[in-house]
């Protein structure tokens, strides 16, 4: 297929990488130029988003916020009319219920169609196209995407036929996350101020009860207090939390942990950790259990 790729930070580069290397054409653009220009194997770097997604067949998002696939796609140079009828817009960015309802709109209105495909996984699963692909949207425009979904993902779940329920998903399962990462912390706290050693209590829960890699990559991190390398900045784990109580409160459904989680990842930028990986909120957690320093 010719893609056209928007967005190439740390998982997205990846992706790109992986779609080269599946025989894909890539038409890549990035608002800094230089990350294009470094990506192997491109057909071409396009200058403005509308750029990479003429004579696209697929134009694919990757980008941190809402803010930023809303410059892309409806700002100046933007890409929406730019894009052909029949063409599809696979946004694998975390973004908001209501941006995902908005694209879809909008892309009806233009003849174009619209598959959000959120992905689970770190950027080293990126890099080895282990993601886990979650789409929604007409069923057509899926399957039309399969190719682009195999070339980065180890396996693609297709959730409904509104692109708002793969962004439903998503949101749901970073918060899944994020509370692993709130019940580690408390956990840990809990055996540390009894005299066990985190490392020990890590390794028995893993060997039983919770074998899952969510608990191994992040449980070890708590255990250890070691936030490096970030997989996952913290504001934009906050962003998602935030996202996931508007989605809620939308819906009417209330999510007290998701608030306690917010108020944590607060307070961990308060104290410096803009740079930190989102998991290191849990050294906020510690904090209040008397344990900084210890």
């Amino acid at each position: 297929m010719k893609v056209g790729f928007i967005g190439l930070g740390a998982m997205g580069r990846a992706m790109a990488e992986n779609l080269v290397r599946a025989g894909h054409e890539l038409v890549a653009y990035n608002r800094t130029r230089e990350r294009a220009e470094s990506l192997p194997g491109v057909a071409a770097i396009a200058n403005t988003p509308a750029e990479a997604a003429r004579g696209a067949e697929a134009v694919l998002t990757m980008l941190a916020d809402d803010q930023a696939l809303e410059a892309v796609a409806f700002g100046e140079a933007g890409f929406l009319p730019a894009l052909a009828p029949g063409a599809v817009h696979v946004s694998s960015s975390t973004i908001s219920v209501a941006l995902a309802e908005r694209l879809t709109q909008a892309h009806a209105e233009r003849g174009q169609r619209f598959v959000a495909a959120p992905v689970f996984g770190r950027p080293e699963a990126a890099q080895q196209a282990k993601l886990f692909v979650v789409a929604a949207g007409e069923h057509a425009a899926i399957a039309d995407c399969r190719p682009v979904f195999d070339a980065i993902g180890q396996k693609t779940f297709a959730v409904g036929e509104e692109p708002r329920m793969a962004s439903a998903v998503k949101l749901g399962g970073n918060f899944l996350i994020a509370n692993v990462i709130e019940s580690m912390a408390e956990a840990v706290a809990l055996i540390r101020k009894h005299g066990v050693d985190p490392e020990k209590f890590l390794d028995l829960l893993t060997s039983t009860l919770f074998s899952a890699p969510v608990y191994k990559t992040y449980g070890g991190k708590v255990a250890r207090d070691e936030y490096q390398p970030v997989g996952f900045k913290m504001p934009l784990g906050l962003k998602d939390i935030r996202l996931t109580l508007a989605a809620a409160e939308t819906v009417r459904v209330p999510m007290p942990v998701a608030a306690v989680i917010r108020d944590h990842m607060i307070a961990a930028l308060a104290q410096g950790m803009e740079n930190a990986d989102w998991s290191a909120f849990a050294r906020i957690v510690a904090r209040n259990a008397g344990l900084d320093g210890d």
